[in-house]
């Protein structure tokens, strides 16, 4: 596999690490992004600049997506000049954003027509993850692709798993997706009472980090919180894209998710009062009416 070409499209926070560790690991990497300069260090650091997803998809055995929404995925995927028509039969297109089911569905399908596989692998573990190749990876997909891809996912990623068919890997991220939201709520607000109960909230930490309320957000999160760091590690205005797609997956499976709902609504509030850009553990920020 190290002998293939990878196009990577899409480093922004997410991306750059995910690159970062594919060329640790001795993997050629084609790359382009709708603004280089955020390509600058990779290209310096061994990446090759590719000037369009065209360009691209003709110098690349294995392209990897990692972009903003479902509309950027139609965008990169479908027309004359997307990955599909462009990219050479038996290419292997691996979509990781965080999209719907059924477009990754509509691309698996489409891209069979034209000779060419796909994988959805949308991933968790945020910056700190994707800095650290330690990202949790849900792919949908062929057992035969998934197993070819396996060498790229681990250069990146520590749990990969093979969740079924095409669109199983988007589904299991909704499905992580509407565990945080919530979840999300419970540990700002444990925070907040333990600031209005006077307590060192650092030394809270320390005793319920270790039993039931344990997690990964509390141990990522809960900290940069206490020293109001609220820098991205994955900003709000994308998860709140990421809630949009739980909240109609879950329609159209029939069920409603009041607490995903809940988390979506306050998120959407510090959205409209320009917090989109802060991560979203920035959630505090809805308490202090900030």
């Amino acid at each position: 596999m190290n002998n293939k070409v990878i196009g990577f499209i899409g480093t922004g926070v997410m991306g750059q690490g995910m690159v970062r560790n594919l060329l640790k690991k001795g993997f050629k990497v084609n790359i382009h992004t709708r603004t280089k300069v955020k390509a600058t260090q990779l290209i310096a650091e061994g990446a090759k600049w590719m000037f369009s997803v065209k360009q691209l998809s003709e110098n690349s055995d294995l392209i990897i997506t990692m972009i903003g929404t479902p509309r950027d995925v139609e965008a990169v995927y479908f027309g004359s000049d997307g990955l599909i028509e462009n990219s050479k039969a038996g290419t292997l297109l691996i979509d990781m954003t965080t999209s719907k089911p059924s477009l990754a569905k509509n691309i698996y399908d489409i891209a069979n027509v034209k000779g060419v596989q796909s994988l959805d692998a949308p991933v968790s573990g945020g910056d700190v993850g994707a800095q650290n190749g330690k990202l949790t990876i849900m792919v949908g997909g062929d057992e035969a692709a998934f197993n070819e891809a396996l060498p790229v996912f681990e250069a990146m990623g520590e749990n990969i798993r093979l969740q079924g068919p095409a669109g199983a890997g988007q589904h299991t991220k909704v499905v992580n997706q509407v565990s945080i939201a919530p979840a999300m709520i419970g540990m700002v607000e444990a925070l907040v009472y333990a600031e209005k109960a006077h307590l060192d909230s650092e030394l809270v930490l320390k005793s319920i980090g270790t039993g039931a309320a344990g997690s990964w957000s509390l141990d990522n999160y809960a900290p940069r919180i206490i020293k109001e760091n609220y820098d991205p590690g994955f900003a709000i205005k994308h998860f709140i894209k990421d809630m949009e797609i739980a909240v109609e997956s879950a329609e159209e499976l029939g069920l409603h998710a009041p607490g995903l709902n809940l988390a979506l609504n306050m998120y959407k509030e510090l959205e409209v009062k320009g917090h989109g850009e802060k991560g979203i553990h920035a959630l505090m920020l809805y308490y202090k009416n900030a």
